[in-house]
């Protein structure tokens, strides 16, 4: 399904029945990164998914635009607004995470609940790791620019406390290989998306008078020193309890489904 928003058109979908689930992927992931969680979601709740604008099946009216977070989260106001006239539920993972947290100030009104994992926001740490994370998102689009993926891939997994080499998941996971449109999403992602979360500001003081529910939470494997892990900790402490562990690391949504489901719904049912 299509929704046109300021700027892009969004591609969505809709699986199950129940209370409206948004879960809004980490990284280059689109609307089919979770299959495997969304599988094991949609008999108790509607979930939505969707690409990201700027990724394959979301396309840019104007692609020689910078993209900013602003945007990001105006598009999730509108895809929310067609679909419920209800506070929803929402998943964030990473940047899907951090956009979910720009929802939670911007129209709190739209959202019961975020589990919002790992996320992707410079702007809750400290002024000095602030700095340093953000040159970081810098370097690492350098390295994409002069090396390509295979030089960057290593560094934003060290970044974000992922150890390709030594991944554990569950078995039977449905393959998710790099085909042509996932590099374009991750052309976009480190280009355009790096930029948007670089540049992003988001009030501590307004993401802590939120009346929606914020669970942080975190992969049981993030190491906590890293960017996403100290990200996780300073929500934690904003909103008042320690991040959750999620099964798996940063990407446990992926990695872990029948896990990860579980112990989703087991949060939602709390809140």
């Amino acid at each position: 399904m299509l929704l046109a928003t300021d700027g892009a058109t969004l591609h969505y979908e809709v699986r199950g029945s129940g209370p409206l689930l948004l879960i809004s992927q980490s990284g280059e992931g689109d609307a089919d990164r979770s299959t495997d969680l969304v599988d094991r979601l949609v008999d108790r709740y509607r979930v939505v998914t969707y690409d990201r604008r700027g990724l394959s099946r979301s396309p840019l009216t104007h692609p020689e635009h910078d993209v900013t977070m602003e945007q990001h989260t105006d598009d999730v106001h509108r895809l929310l607004g067609a679909l419920t006239d209800e506070p929803a539920l929402m998943l964030g993972c990473s940047m899907g995470a951090a956009i979910g947290l720009h929802l939670a100030v911007s129209h709190p009104g739209q959202l019961r609940a975020l589990v919002a994992h790992d996320p992707v926001t410079p702007s809750l740490l400290p002024p000095r790791q602030r700095a340093q994370h953000v040159a970081e998102l810098a370097h690492l689009q350098s390295v994409y620019r002069e090396g390509g993926l295979k030089a960057a891939f290593p560094a934003i997994a060290a970044v974000l406390g992922i150890d390709p080499a030594h991944q554990d998941t569950e078995p039977d996971l449905t393959p998710m290989p790099l085909t042509p449109r996932r590099l374009a999403d991750f052309d976009f992602f480190i280009g355009q998306d790096f930029t948007a979360v670089i540049g992003a500001e988001l009030a501590a003081e307004a993401l802590r008078d939120s009346p929606v529910r914020i669970v942080a939470a975190r992969g049981c494997t993030t190491n906590p020193s890293v960017f996403v892990g100290q990200c996780a900790r300073q929500l934690g402490e904003l909103v008042g309890h320690a991040p959750v562990p999620f099964p798996g690391g940063h990407n446990g949504n992926t990695t872990h489904p029948r896990a990860y489901a579980a112990r989703l719904q087991e949060v939602l049912a709390e809140v």
